[in-house]
């Protein structure tokens, strides 16, 4: 049995390669979109991808199920609850995926396909079952794995999608604008914990499909794996409380939600284009006199380069989004989805701000400009910094006679726990919504926690005509470094 991890940083993403050497099977489990390195790993494993799991309709990023069907003939099993535009095979309780022998869907009703799997010498392998476990959403499942060599009565492994994360459990509240109550999941939750997962051993390994970072909660563990034992003593939703008081906690004091994860949900349920499909027909250049005829139409100029190397000169009108951070998070929440994007990037790296813009459903890439910033060299005209300045010269100018407005961007949970006196609240998040609160008669000081996000934020400030700015370079971290004073109030 082989049982591999992949893990997408900027994602906090977390996917399986399930493989059964004895039948030459591999099954896939919440695949990214890019489905490359699963192919590259099955084919040096001597491996056939033939089944893709989907344990829930997934909100941050559009899974790749589609596009394993299409290359590999992979049939798509989904929990029994779940619809979709596609075909696939709906698991419901105790149905399982089995090697050993002929095969089959024990427990599934007689209408449902079979497997049956050619098998090498080499003896027992694999065998999946299937938890149905809704309340991150109604059609979640967990599957459970066994290595029937080791212990055909025990599994050793369990993965369990959004329901049971290391160090939290999945947000029962993004489902609310597709009809159901984060009460109403939030009990399911609840007894799909106690009644399904925490029942299994305590030295079963934990695989979940997200890390720290990710929106789907707001605890997450660094850890990518663990032991149900540990969960059990150390996960703050899994120790002893009434039904009523889990579901106050698990809903409380939960991240905002970007606006892309519905779409994205929904998405996961539809048959669409492929990424490859759609790169073939978003990357191509544009000249700098068709980027600007397209940016005076609307279209969104999305600069990917080092927040650094964007202030020191971009393109008038440009937004900033990195690609060295949550490069495809943040696009998804400050980018409008129905308005076409001109990459612009380093020469050699347009693919990649592409494609991880295709791995959240951001399909409307019209191109790149041209050359990069190079296009731009005889047109200084067209060309503006951001103006970056060290903390202690933030501070001095704070203690001037005209001191700037201080803007921090960063999250309500990071402002109470720590800011600059002073300093004004409007997360990133909600800054173009709130812009009419920014003063146009004040000089304005940007700062977030290290410089990534407020260059986005420097970008958007300027898109709405707010240009006496600067931005604090390294934003809180190196406030602190220079030993300034802060504020807390947690």
């Amino acid at each position: 049995m082989i049982l591999k991890q992949y893990y997408l940083g900027c994602l906090a993403h977390a996917s399986y390669l399930l493989g059964d050497e004895a039948s030459s099977t591999a099954i896939i489990v919440d695949p990214q979109r890019d489905i490359q390195q699963y192919l590259s790993d099955a084919g040096k494993l001597d491996l056939q991808i033939r089944h893709v799991f989907l344990t829930h309709f997934h909100a941050d990023f559009v899974a790749g199920h589609l596009e394993l069907r299409d290359r590999c003939g992979a049939t798509i099993h989904l929990g029994s609850r779940a619809q979709a535009e596609y075909a696939f095979v709906p698991m419901k309780d105790g149905d399982t995926l089995d090697f050993p022998s002929t095969g089959g869907f024990e427990g599934g009703s007689s209408a449902e396909p079979r497997v049956s799997t050619p098998r090498r010498a080499g003896g027992p392998g694999l065998r999946l079952e299937v938890l149905e476990t809704p309340g991150h959403t109604i059609e979640s499942i967990s599957i459970l794995v066994f290595d029937i060599e080791k212990d055909p009565a025990k599994p050793n492994a369990v993965l369990t999608g959004d329901t049971l994360f290391i160090g939290d459990v999945g947000r029962p509240d993004l489902r609310a604008s597709l009809g159901w109550s984060a009460n109403d999941l939030g009990a399911h939750l609840y007894d799909s914990l106690h009644n399904k997962l925490l029942p299994l051993p305590d030295e079963m390994l934990v695989y979940p499909a997200h890390g720290a970072g990710s929106l789907c909660g707001k605890k997450l563990s660094s850890d990518t794996v663990s032991s149900l034992g540990d969960q059990r003593r150390f996960n703050y939703a899994l120790q002893p409380m009434s039904k009523e008081e889990f579901i106050r906690l698990v809903t409380a004091d939960q991240p905002d939600a970007p606006p892309y994860f519905t779409y994205d949900a929904i998405l996961n349920t539809r048959e669409r284009a492929t990424l490859d499909g759609n790169l073939e027909q978003v990357l191509h250049p544009i000249d700098l006199d068709e980027v600007l005829r397209m940016g005076d139409a609307g279209a969104q100029i999305l600069d990917v380069r080092d927040p650094a190397e964007y202030a020191k000169g971009h393109l008038a009108g440009s937004i900033n989004i990195g690609l060295g951070g949550q490069y495809a998070t943040w696009a998804g929440t400050v980018l409008d989805r129905t308005k076409p994007i001109v990459i612009i990037a380093e020469p050699g790296r347009e693919l990649e701000a592409a494609l991880r813009l295709g791995r959240i459903g951001f399909d409307h890439v019209q191109g790149y400009m041209n050359a990069g910033m190079e296009a731009l060299a005889a047109r200084p005209d067209l060309v503006w910094p951001t103006e970056r300045v060290s903390a202690p010269m933030v501070a001095e100018e704070l203690e001037g006679a005209d001191p700037p407005l201080l803007l921090d961007i960063r999250s309500p949970r990071e402002w109470v726990t720590k800011h600059i006196g002073g300093s004004v609240n409007i997360p990133l998040n909600h800054l173009q919504e709130r812009i009419a609160e920014i003063p146009r008669d004040r000089r304005i000081a940007v700062h977030c926690a290290g410089g990534y996000r407020s260059s986005i934020a420097a970008g958007i400030l300027h898109q709405y005509g707010i240009t006496n700015l600067i931005e604090m370079a390294g934003g809180l971290a190196t406030w602190d470094a220079a030993q300034l004073p802060v504020v807390s109030e947690g």
